[in-house]
């Protein structure tokens, strides 16, 4: 690949690991052409807690992102989550100035819907059109250049602590990065795994990260309902520290090996070896007490989820079922515990993604770092424009890729 092309990049902060992806756009796509991961230790249920330390893993994914597409970072797009998040939905209306429906009355009406009281201390990231309404037709998408006098818009709106985000700006540009924009992390996980048959449909999008769980709700095609819960992956992790005495490192890596969300799947004969602490020698444990510790805080996480599917007053209409992702939807018997507590038929979200390099980070654990890197490309002018790129080999990306994924996992 020769010539000059979009770059764009996303930038994932989550709990346990801060990720870059960075792709190009060109004739064949998109392209991933560089992946960069590091721990993370600066947030804590999606929130900036020691500005350093998340500076410092910002700083490391995009070195090594950088290492292997050969070019500089300088502009990101990032996702925020937390439970500081609240989503709303609004209503807003104008009429028409020429009865004929151009983009800057689209605006206007949007603007309407956007005019609620919300405190000084929160922002708007997000106006989520749901559906327009043009005199008496409704269910309208798109009504540029349509005719009418009456124009209406129902949308979703999502507003965030501002501190938050300002934490979040801060330490993008303390690590020489430019923020391009923020999106909902739900929105962009949606984007990777949830195809557009089910979002018309009605689907359910559980997203189970290190610190939080994400949940959006789509009906027709648009969000009616989103929300946050302060439960993880991390809490999976330190039930089994706490139930297996094993320190929490040893208890991460028993989790990814071993663990499962139904003890009925495991062979009662089966054991695993479980380290112990302050240098006493390891021990052998039926690997079903394993399940036995996941399956609660996995079946609470769910619970917790399925009240709030049942708070958005749309269950009857989630005719698509639920879509689970995150890196702990990986754990074997994850969708079939979620079909049986949310009586919906259930899935894991892998990223829909196709082109060169997608091959590499094909995984749940990917799922928001994809999706920001493809809303990025979706919506150009939701912020500032990726910079000229000229791209590499994907063959040279992918031999790098593999070599630095095998030293660093």
């Amino acid at each position: 690949m020769a010539k000059s092309e979009q770059m764009f990049v996303s930038l994932d902060l989550g709990t346990t690991k801060t990720c870059v992806l960075v792709g190009v756009q060109g004739e064949q796509g998109l392209e991933i052409v560089g992946v960069g991961t590091a721990p993370a230790a600066g947030l804590r249920k999606g929130v900036v807690v020691n500005l350093d330390s998340t500076v410092e893993s910002i700083r490391q994914a995009v070195t090594e992102a950088e290492k292997i597409c050969g070019q500089k970072i300088r502009v990101v797009q990032t996702g925020v989550a937390g439970s500081h998040l609240q989503g709303m939905n609004s209503h807003g209306i104008i009429g028409v100035k020429d009865r004929e429906v151009s983009q800057s009355d689209v605006e206007q009406v949007l603007d309407a819907a956007r005019a609620v009281a919300i405190p000084m201390d929160r922002e708007v990231i997000d106006t989520i059109p749901q559906q327009f309404f043009l005199d008496d037709q409704e269910g309208v998408v798109d009504p540029v250049g349509m005719s009418g006098v009456r124009l209406e818009v129902d949308v979703h709106i999502v507003t965030a602590s501002a501190a938050s985000l300002q934490n979040i700006y801060r330490c993008c540009n303390r690590a020489g990065l430019d923020v391009r924009g923020i999106v909902l992390q739900q929105l962009a996980s949606s984007l990777a795994v949830v195809t557009a048959e089910e979002r018309e449909l009605g689907v359910v999008l559980v997203d189970i990260g290190g610190g939080t769980t994400d949940i959006a709700v789509f009906v027709e095609g648009a969000i009616t309902h989103t929300a946050s819960l302060p439960l993880g992956g991390n809490q999976v992790s330190n039930d089994i520290a706490i139930g297996l005495r094993t320190p929490m490192e040893a208890a991460e890596k028993i989790k990814r090996q071993y663990g499962c969300t139904t003890t009925h799947i495991v062979d009662q004969d089966e054991s695993i070896e479980v380290p112990s602490v302050g240098g006493r020698p390891p021990r052998k444990l039926p690997r079903q007490i394993l399940g036995e510790i996941i399956e609660p805080r996995v079946e609470e996480i769910f619970e917790l989820a399925n009240r709030e599917l049942h708070k958005s007053g749309v269950y009857d209409q989630v005719v698509s079922g639920v879509v689970v992702t995150g890196g702990s939807a990986l754990l074997p018997g994850t969708a079939e515990l979620a079909e049986k507590v949310f009586e919906l038929q259930s899935r894991v979200g892998f990223p829909a993604a196709r082109g060169s390099g997608f091959e590499a980070v094909n995984s749940p654990v990917f799922a928001t770092a994809i999706g920001l890197l493809k809303y990025a490309v979706q919506e150009p002018n939701s912020g500032r424009r990726g910079q000229g790129f000229k791209g590499m080999e994907v063959g040279s990306f992918l031999s790098k890729l593999g070599a630095w994924l095998k030293d660093f996992f």
